[in-house]
């Protein structure tokens, strides 16, 4: 397993405190809201899929996978650059906040992208090091979420070199640097 995926899955197992708090029964209770949520969605949609729900580390995870082998209809729900699987993830959050009145800290996947993203986010943070130790110079790496923030931090750090993030909204990225700032 690569630094970024184990990072992925303990920034996905970190919880904040509210969800630490988060009995398993309310776990599996926003579990339930989501999918429902979700699988409404779908049938909107007129596309086919199956969702699995599991809890683990005080949070639910969701993943939305097609058994047929035919993924093409679920990869328009990830978006360019995952911004259709973020949004349906926080209208998810939505649902269940709507629902139960508490806030969720849950994670959907889509046909496994954020495992692939992991992946791809390794090799942009190995690359960015190379880049910043070869030149001398900062590496600025392109705008990404702050999921995807989070796991370049750690691998980064994991290289040993120093990473902040710059900008705001849609446009905050990372810097890498040789020192700490």
């Amino acid at each position: 397993m690569s630094n970024v995926e184990e990072s992925a899955r303990a920034a996905e197992d970190t919880a904040p405190e509210e969800a630490d708090e988060a009995s398993p029964s309310r776990l599996e209770e926003e579990g339930d809201v989501a999918a429902d949520y979700l699988e409404e969605l779908l049938d909107i949609a007129d596309i086919d899929g199956d969702i699995d729900i599991e809890v683990r580390g005080g949070r639910t995870y969701i993943s939305i996978v097609n058994e047929d082998g035919d993924d093409e209809p679920l990869r328009a729900l990830i978006g360019k650059d995952g911004e259709a699987l973020e949004a349906l993830q926080d209208l998810a959050r939505l649902a269940v906040l709507t629902s139960t009145g508490s806030r969720s800290r849950l994670v959907l996947d889509i046909i496994g992208y954020r495992a692939g993203r992991a992946g791809e986010l390794q090799r942009v943070a190995e690359d960015a090091v190379a880049r910043a130790k070869e030149s001398g110079q900062d590496v600025a790496l392109a705008p990404m979420s702050a999921y995807e923030r989070k796991l370049v931090h750690d691998a980064v750090a994991a290289l040993g070199l120093y990473s902040e993030s710059d900008g705001e909204g849609p446009r905050r990225h990372i810097v890498v640097s040789l020192s700490e700032a």
